[in-house]
């Protein structure tokens, strides 16, 4: 029979591990509310236009997200020392192999140094573009709606060039079946 002390260390490790649990789903399951962009910096919304916005690729070219227009362009901010990132990675160049004839084109934006990026890509080649975006200015997180500039971060654009959905966090297959078929939807 066990004494009260060993009794209370488990009921109380017990309610630890609820509260855990609870802690855990409920920062999964709740996306937390952008703060608005700072001072000077208009920081994009659903239903606004990715205009001209230009960025540099990994060769130091400028690249305007323009040059997709027309296709449906998952844009997924991401970094080197991001694990979810890291984790997302593999599934959204399979998303990409798989979806590319029915219009999708992801774009990986890179908020670390070219060659960070070059060097990590190395190991974990994507087969979908590359841009870097952490000498832009303003931020391109904050100017695409992530003000809070927490990583994995993703934009959904449709063939139009207007933002349909964004997401904080990591994607899964089904969240990126389910934009594809909203951009397919909006016939945009």
């Amino acid at each position: 029979m066990m004494d009260r002390r060993t009794w209370l260390i488990l009921v109380l490790a017990c309610l630890a591990a609820a509260g855990g649990w609870w802690l855990q789903n409920r920062w999964a399951n709740q996306m937390p509310a952008q703060p608005p962009a700072p001072a000077g910096v208009k920081a994009l919304a659903i239903g606004d236009s990715v205009g001209a916005y230009t960025l540099p690729a990994l060769d130091g070219q400028t690249t305007a997200l323009a040059k997709w227009r027309g296709k449906v362009l998952l844009l997924n901010f991401w970094a080197t020392w991001c694990q979810p990132c890291r984790h997302e990675m593999p599934m959204l160049a399979q998303m990409q192999r798989e979806h590319a004839a029915d219009g999708l084109q992801v774009v990986g934006i890179a908020m670390d140094q070219p060659q960070s990026a070059a060097a990590f890509l190395k190991h974990l080649p994507v087969g979908y573009p590359i841009l870097i975006g952490i000498d832009a200015d303003p931020v391109p997180t904050t100017t695409f709606g992530d003000t809070q500039g927490l990583l994995p971060y993703s934009v959904l654009v449709g063939r139009d060039g207007r933002i349909l959905d964004t997401k904080l966090g990591p994607l899964d297959p089904t969240a990126i079946k389910n934009w594809m078929a909203e951009a397919n939807a909006s016939k945009s």
